[in-house]
């Protein structure tokens, strides 16, 4: 499968993932549970299929934040909920969350379910060696209702392919901040939030600027070069090309069908504006392209 298709099935299935960030039902459970704020809450539902994690491993597995963000949420978290309560009531909230932003028919239909399997299949046929937040969710069980196992299957796929997206920064000696720079020199997303809500401060994004323009690939005033353009087509060439697997064993026409079946559910969600457009991944109204 081309790395066209593996950007495409991207498109369709990140905006139904992000739910678990921006919906919220998921914020309400997380309180639930005690957690203390909104990032605290966030890393304990991502990094719950890893277990009693410390926050070195969950800083290096999710690659961007500062250590210190990370370290202020865990491991307290876990002195309020065990990851299998976490687990538990993520799927709670994720079930009531989609209920709530698709409505009862389109949860309960037949299409759905077909998304759920065909997801759930491309899910299980990741590879997931040297994929840590990938292989931790795979191996989570099999969720009974369909719109809940639809939403595993899919961050399945997207931690698959963000495991992917970490390896390629690191063969390119790309750190978490040089990384975010040149993204939001490429106009994907806002530096401000990305600097901000990473807990990174000036002086680490003026030095990550300094070496990106070493390289040639940022200007002096911080613009993307013509060098820095190919540079980052080829790392988010070199990304889709380690995400196609899923989609290479799922076969090109239940792909296809995977994907028009996504494409009502990742628009809802875009249009409804629960993901703000400044989110990390750039991935709004405005990027996302209709399928073809």
């Amino acid at each position: 499968m081309s790395q066209t298709v593996a950007r495409t099935m991207w498109e369709r299935f990140e905006p139904v993932h992000q739910l678990v960030y921006f919906a919220p039902e998921v914020r309400e459970a997380a309180d639930g549970l005690g957690m203390r704020g909104y990032w605290m809450g966030y890393f304990a539902l991502r990094a719950a299929p890893l277990g009693l994690a410390p926050a070195a491993v969950v800083t290096s597995c999710f690659h961007v934040f500062h250590p210190d963000r990370v370290a202020r949420a865990l491991p307290d978290a876990w002195e309020f909920a065990s990851p299998q309560q976490v687990l538990r009531a993520r799927e709670r909230a994720v079930a009531a969350a989609m209920t709530g932003l698709y409505g009862a028919d389109v949860v309960a239909s037949a299409e759905l379910a077909e998304a759920a399997d065909l997801a759930w299949r491309a899910a299980g046929a990741a590879d997931t060696a040297g994929r840590v937040l990938g292989a931790a969710n795979q191996a989570l069980p099999r969720p009974a209702q369909p719109h809940v196992r639809l939403w595993q299957a899919l961050t399945t796929l997207r931690e698959h392919r963000g495991d992917g997206h970490v390896a390629v920064l690191v063969g390119r000696r790309l750190g978490p901040v040089a990384a975010m720079a040149l993204k939001s020199a490429a106009g994907e997303t806002d530096a401000e939030f990305q600097r901000r809500t990473r807990q990174w401060g000036a002086d680490p994004w003026r030095a990550a600027q300094a070496e990106l323009a070493e390289r040639g690939w940022l200007d002096r005033e911080g613009r993307l070069t013509a060098a820095g353009a190919v540079a980052h087509e080829q790392i988010e060439a070199d990304t889709d090309a380690a995400a196609a697997a899923p989609w290479t064993a799922l076969g090109p026409g239940a792909t296809a069908r995977l994907a028009r079946l996504l494409e009502p559910l990742a628009r809802t969600v875009l249009d409804s504006g629960i993901v703000p457009d400044a989110n990390p991944v750039g991935l709004t109204n405005g990027t996302w392209r209709a399928a073809r």
